[in-house]
């Protein structure tokens, strides 16, 4: 039996389905795929940074009307896996990459890798070697200058010297004695933040003697088991301590802390990053100061970034240095601006 031909309505209503269909399809938002590697997820600021991306990725969906798929992983402090991790970003497709190096040294590999994909590479956090960052037009830095953030900390020193010497002073001797809390051995952020705040210092005629530093790598606990060191092995009072970053410098004020010692003969006590942890110690008053290194900042910048570089834009030539870098500024926090600071 010949099968009756479809009524015309049908054949209408059959396109129509297809061509809503297909606007339907049209319609949904483009996925923009990035990759997050960081160094080490539980050092404080770092994991800061990588909360204000997912939070700040669901604004710029809104904004810009697409999807944003973050995926962060974690290098443990481990170069090769972090080498590992950046392959199976780009494995996945990934339309751009961001790191939080583990070595900086290493970053040539990294670029390499991610210029035979052809996926736009954005360091962050830690700098890379100039020379590096040359080697390809689409791979960039996001960050501060390690030099400011030592030079801030050592202005808020100078200022307590200035305006409340006798405080600062304890033994009366007019010299500054110092310890220097230092992140990993040979990280330019660590030298230059421990250069810079001694230097401001000499270089407004203060007085100082280092009484020990050594390196903690960024961490906390290592941090106050140093601290603990020098508070038995060190003749001389310690009236400064000096901390590359604000976990480090927590972990001064937690080895004073424990060794029961009376508050008010604490150090001034200074850090770097003003992380929620330091703020709060900035407001007790164990904290004396700390440098703002932008966390909210970096992940806005480097967001934004991320999107242009993956729909095709070029980034805005106002934020890109040397074709390289978009640079945030460090600030100094304390006790009085702290307010300015804290979340809302």
């Amino acid at each position: 039996m010949k099968r009756p031909k479809c009524p015309a309505v049908y054949c209408l209503a059959a396109l129509a389905l297809m061509l809503l269909s297909a606007c339907a399809r049209e319609e949904e938002p483009r996925t923009i795929r990035i990759g997050v590697a960081l160094y080490l997820q539980e050092d404080t600021f770092i994991s800061t940074v990588a909360q204000q991306l997912q939070q700040l990725a669901m604004v710029e969906e809104e904004a810009r009307g697409v999807k944003i798929n973050l995926s962060t992983v974690d290098g443990r402090g481990n170069q090769s896996v972090q080498n590992e991790q950046v392959d199976r970003f780009l494995d996945r497709d990934c339309d751009v990459i961001c790191v939080n190096i583990v070595d900086r040294t290493a970053a040539a590999v990294l670029i390499d890798k991610a210029q035979a994909a052809g996926v736009p590479i954005i360091f962050f956090n830690r700098e890379p070697v100039e020379e590096d960052l040359n080697r390809w037009e689409r791979a960039y830095y996001v960050g501060s200058r390690a030099d400011r953030a030592g030079t801030l900390q050592g202005e808020l020193v100078l200022d307590a010297w200035r305006f409340s010497r006798e405080e600062l002073d304890r033994n009366g001797d007019g010299i500054l004695q110092y310890v220097m809390l230092e992140g990993e051995q040979g990280h330019q952020d660590a030298l230059m933040r421990t250069e810079y705040s001694i230097r401001t210092l000499v270089s407004a005629g203060v007085p100082v003697e280092k009484l020990a530093n050594n390196n903690a790598d960024w961490q906390r606990g290592q941090a106050k088991m140093r601290m603990q060191q020098w508070l038995e092995e060190l003749e001389k009072p310690i009236e400064v301590v000096f901390a590359n970053n604000d976990d480090m410098a927590l972990g001064a004020i937690d080895a004073w802390l424990e060794e029961r010692l009376p508050p008010e003969e604490m150090p001034f006590i200074v850090g770097v990053d003003a992380t929620p942890p330091a703020l709060a110690a900035v407001a007790e008053g164990t904290l004396k100061g700390t440098v703002q290194n932008d966390a909210r900042g970096q992940a806005e910048r480097m967001l934004e970034l991320c999107c242009d570089l993956a729909s095709g834009a070029e980034p805005s030539p106002e934020r890109i240095t040397d074709g390289h870098y978009v640079w945030l500024w460090y600030t100094a926090v304390t006790r009085e601006n702290l307010a300015g600071f804290l979340p809302e």
